[in-house]
């Protein structure tokens, strides 16, 4: 047996929209940028975390090892990832190019 539940026809509608608008965010993102990320990742820089953090984590890796193939410090990596400092143009092509997507998906 299935289970169900009941709710306004207004919050049940007003649901729909909240799916269709994050919809359309999720589509502009990817024409933006021409990458995109599976639903449960574009949700976390919908809702605010920095997106090299969710790239990174989405390709798999740690944050040392893109640090290092980034070329950049593991501390600076991370004040980039937590919003501490807004990262330079050279820092974010080089985690871009570490994580194969262009410098616009990881622009917060």
């Amino acid at each position: 047996m299935t289970e169900t539940i009941t709710i306004p026809r207004a919050e049940y509608e007003a649901l729909r929209a909240r799916i269709e608008d994050l919809d359309d965010i999720l589509a502009g993102h990817a024409a933006r940028t021409g990458v995109t990320l599976p639903h449960e990742y574009a949700m976390r820089i919908v809702e605010g975390e920095h997106p090299v953090r969710v790239w990174r984590e989405y390709r798999g890796m740690t944050a040392a090892a893109l640090a290092d193939a980034a070329k950049v410090s593991k501390t600076y990596l991370s004040e980039i990832e937590t919003g501490k400092k807004p990262g330079s143009v050279d820092a974010y092509k080089g985690v871009a190019g570490a994580l194969a997507v262009p410098v616009d998906a990881l622009l917060p």
